[in-house]
């Protein structure tokens, strides 16, 4: 029986990262257990060909709608094959994929292709896809099985032509229209996509406003700048009821809805739709059926895995991180987690602080954000200020022709030092880091105005807004 330090189950963002820092920084013999490709749902299914798929689709719509105003002629005759973009995605995964496997190898990772299951806290079984079994030892498990689409319980979501983020992102031929239900991060990129490409696009959403975990100023001008770049249709505080099938209009689905204060209910008819209500931690299988109670109650009630701070579970030597244990569903948040508990598995004090943790949504314009909303802080009693820079006085927007945005910052009265910061605007994504070194340090505005900004860079609008503050002292 092969004896590790450390199992990992699962090779997402969380898990190999989690294998490379404990083979590099403990010297620890590491096996990684993944019964599909390196990477997980991040490289393979969500963020990059995502964003592979959005740099397309948005290089298109920008050229089809300022090509003319740049000087571009044949522009409004641009077209695009969603099959050769498919290509491209497709490379850029696999080229980032045969990366982690180098890294694999070159640290003496032992990656094992197939099911892996809780037999003990010491066992840990594999089964490959001919039903063998190999039974391995370990002195620490560590669970990074990630989430999967959650599927509500709407009446017809079986039909053909509803599909989730995974599915369609592997589309290869255009479609007329897509509705989709969910206005959260996933269901507004998705609507960036492919609005960007000419589809026509409904978004229909439960919640008051379109990203229901932002504040309203930013959802509601996403709502705003979807309206107007890709004649995207918005419904907010709208329940599905159910989804059929027209077999009389070529196949299309008709999606129903109530809206908030209206007595009849309305349909919206697509080619297809798109379920983006969220995800839930994927725990199926995770621990073998004759393993002691004890590691069966690793899985909550909820379907998650409970942790404490070391993110270690109730039994000893056992660990997870990621969205399996039901907290922030972000690639970074995972990998973070994943070097904290190897670094409390060797005794070892870990280097990252998780309590600035920033979250980015990829529109256009993009959007960051990181720490406490003016909103926030004022339900926590914090008394604070909040002072916003437009963009549409910043060189670079204006020469590259960016859609409107802003950069907000959030400051505590009595220390003087940034609580927050909200961007909406090209390369936020970007930019957002600055303001989490800024809040991380306990630095105040006047002190990161220190730093020289290059110009012209949308990053001018960093002490744009830091003016703000600066020249009211």
């Amino acid at each position: 029986m092969e004896k590790y330090d450390l199992i990992i189950i699962g090779a997402g963002p969380g898990g190999y990262e989690s294998a490379v820092y404990a083979a590099e920084n403990f010297g620890m013999k590491v096996a990684v257990i993944e019964k599909q490709r390196l990477g997980g749902t991040c490289l393979n299914r969500g963020c990059i060909p995502t964003k592979a798929m959005l740099h397309s689709a948005l290089l298109y719509s920008r050229i089809r709608r300022h090509g003319d105003e740049l000087g571009l002629t044949g522009s409004n005759h641009l077209g695009y094959d969603l099959s050769e973009i498919q290509k491209h995605k497709n490379a850029i995964v696999d080229r980032l994929e045969s990366g982690i496997n180098f890294l694999m190898k070159t640290n003496g990772i032992v990656v094992y292709k197939g099911h892996g299951a809780i037999i003990s806290e010491k066992l840990v079984s594999v089964t490959d896809d001919r039903g063998g079994v190999e039974v391995l030892e370990t002195s620490n498990i560590l669970i990074a099985t990630g989430s999967v689409t959650a599927l509500p319980p709407i009446p017809g979501i079986d039909n053909h032509g509803v599909v989730t983020s995974e599915t369609l992102l592997e589309l290869d031929k255009s479609i007329k229209t897509l509705t989709i239900i969910g206005g959260g991060v996933i269901g507004c990129e998705f609507a960036s996509l492919f609005s960007s490409l000419g589809t026509k696009v409904t978004i229909i959403e439960a919640m008051g406003q379109l990203l229901p975990n932002m504040d309203r100023e930013t959802a509601q001008n996403l709502k705003m700048i979807l309206k107007r770049t890709g004649d995207v249709e918005v419904h907010t505080n709208s329940t599905v009821t159910r989804i059929e099938k027209n077999y009389t209009d070529g196949g299309t689905l008709k999606c129903l809805f109530n809206e908030k204060n209206s007595e009849t209910e309305s349909g919206i008819e697509s080619d297809m739709i798109l379920i983006s209500v969220g995800r839930a931690p994927y725990t199926s299988g995770l621990v073998a059926e004759d393993a002691p109670k004890e590691i069966t109650a690793v899985i909550s009630g909820k379907g998650d895995i409970e942790v404490n701070e070391n993110f270690e579970t109730h039994v000893p030597g056992i660990y997870a991180i990621g969205d399996v244990t039901g907290g922030a569903q972000l690639a970074h948040v995972a990998a973070a987690e994943g070097k904290i508990a190897v670094s409390r598995m060797n005794g070892a004090d870990p280097e990252i602080s998780m309590d600035i943790v920033p979250s980015c949504i990829y529109t256009e314009p993009e959007i960051a954000s990181v720490g406490l909303t003016p909103m926030q802080a004022k339900d926590m009693g914090i008394d604070a200020v909040s002072h916003k820079y437009t963009m549409n006085v910043n060189g670079k927007s204006l020469l590259s022709l960016q859609e409107r945005g802003f950069i907000r910052l959030t400051v505590a009265k009595d220390t003087g030092k940034i609580l927050g910061a909200q961007m909406m605007c090209a390369r936020a994504t970007d930019m957002i880091s600055q303001f989490s070194q800024a809040i991380v340090s306990g630095i105040t505005p006047r002190e990161m105005a220190r730093t020289v900004y290059p110009h012209p860079t949308f990053s001018e609008g960093i002490p744009g807004v830091l003016a703000e503050f600066n020249s009211r002292k």
